[in-house]
């Protein structure tokens, strides 16, 4: 869910800290990603008469980010906040999952995430809570360039970089949100842009009724934190009962918007996909199709072989480029400087360029 309808307060409030982009663009990047959102978004998207594991969705988004030569670090999600468990719940359910499934079937399915990732050359790190804040430090920290995401929760965990529909197949769909940009744009310090979040409802706590987006980044510009709101806010309007919880919510929040996760920094590491392993673990272990992997692998390589050509061209093309570029310049120097004299005898003055 991420924060309720923050997208949409960015879309009016601030529209110049996000721009659209395409996958290319984020070639050479490293991109932090929540491996359960990738998984969850490929759960919703299958038709539910198909009995596809989730990891074949993994495998092939993966190779789509590797293709592009994006070099993708997936984080899988630690032991979420007791607060957070009704919206897991509801997210599982959503998605054909349910509470009945034991924990070590989620062991399990992680340790699946684990295997496949390193069958694919990719790194894979287990976050000691949630995934989402181990994203947000990474970029903060600079260990990654980004986080592709669908929730918005990345900006309150203060990621700086967010990226959403990474997996755009049309080109200027992918969306890139700055946090500074916003913070700058809204007038807002960090610590009031997550009480703003809370406002407007997380993974913590429900929406407020009587409040919208407007309005409650009116009262956090005006009264600064949820205290101040509560204090001000006319009671009429705004439930006492939800201002209450998200005064409760905030107690809880420097464990899980403001704490830095606790881990060691990351060693990072890259390597060709092992295809005969991804077979078998796939294939042989796994109900999927071998001529599908295979098929799949062929393009893969294919594309790695042409995206290094082309890579190859444009270095000597850039060399020949330059060169060029530098002639056209002093040709352009003397041409500007004889159209000044043409300009200044003829008594026009030549518009200025901006």
């Amino acid at each position: 869910m991420g924060i309720t309808k923050l997208a949409d307060l960015i879309h009016f409030d601030a529209p110049d800290s996000k721009c659209n982009k395409e996958i290319g663009d984020y070639s050479g990047k490293i991109i932090a990603l929540d491996t359960s959102i990738v998984v969850n978004q490929f759960r919703s998207a299958l038709p539910s008469h198909l009995k596809l594991s989730p990891l074949t969705g993994l495998f092939y988004r993966t190779l789509t980010f590797l293709e592009h030569d994006i070099k993708p670090v997936f984080v899988l999600e630690g032991r979420p906040p007791n607060q957070k468990r009704a919206v897991l719940e509801k997210r599982a359910q959503s998605t054909g999952w349910n509470s009945s499934q034991s924990s070590s079937t989620v062991s399990n399915f992680k340790q699946d995430c684990q295997r496949l990732l390193q069958l694919m050359g990719v790194p894979c790190i287990k976050a000691p809570g949630e995934a989402e804040a181990l994203c947000a430090h990474l970029v903060k920290s600079g260990t990654v360039h980004a986080v592709a995401s669908e929730d918005m929760d990345t900006l309150a965990f203060g990621g700086t970089v967010l990226l959403r529909q990474l997996n755009a197949k049309r080109d200027s769909e992918v969306t890139e949100y700055s946090l500074p940009k916003l913070l700058e744009a809204l007038q807002l310090t960090y610590t009031q842009f997550v009480d703003l979040c809370i406002l407007l409802g997380c993974d913590y706590c429900d929406k407020i009724g009587g409040l919208g987006p407007s309005r409650a980044l009116k009262l956090i510009k005006q009264h600064h934190t949820i205290e101040g709101v509560m204090e001000h806010v006319n009671r009429k309007v705004l439930v006492q009962k939800e201002i209450l919880q998200a005064k409760e919510i905030k107690h809880y929040t420097p464990s899980w918007f403001f704490e830095t996760p606790k881990i060691d920094d990351p060693v990072l590491a890259w390597s060709e996909p092992d295809e005969e392993g991804l077979v078998q673990f796939l294939c042989k272990e796994r109900p999927l199709k071998e001529e599908r992997v295979r098929g799949r692998m062929k393009k893969f390589r294919e594309s790695l072989f042409k995206r290094r050509k082309q890579r190859e061209v444009d270095e000597k093309m850039g060399q020949t480029r330059q060169s060029r570029i530098e002639e056209f310049f002093r040709a352009t120097r003397r041409r500007k400087a004889e159209s000044a004299a043409v300009g200044a005898s003829s008594g026009r003055k030549r518009p200025k360029m901006k």
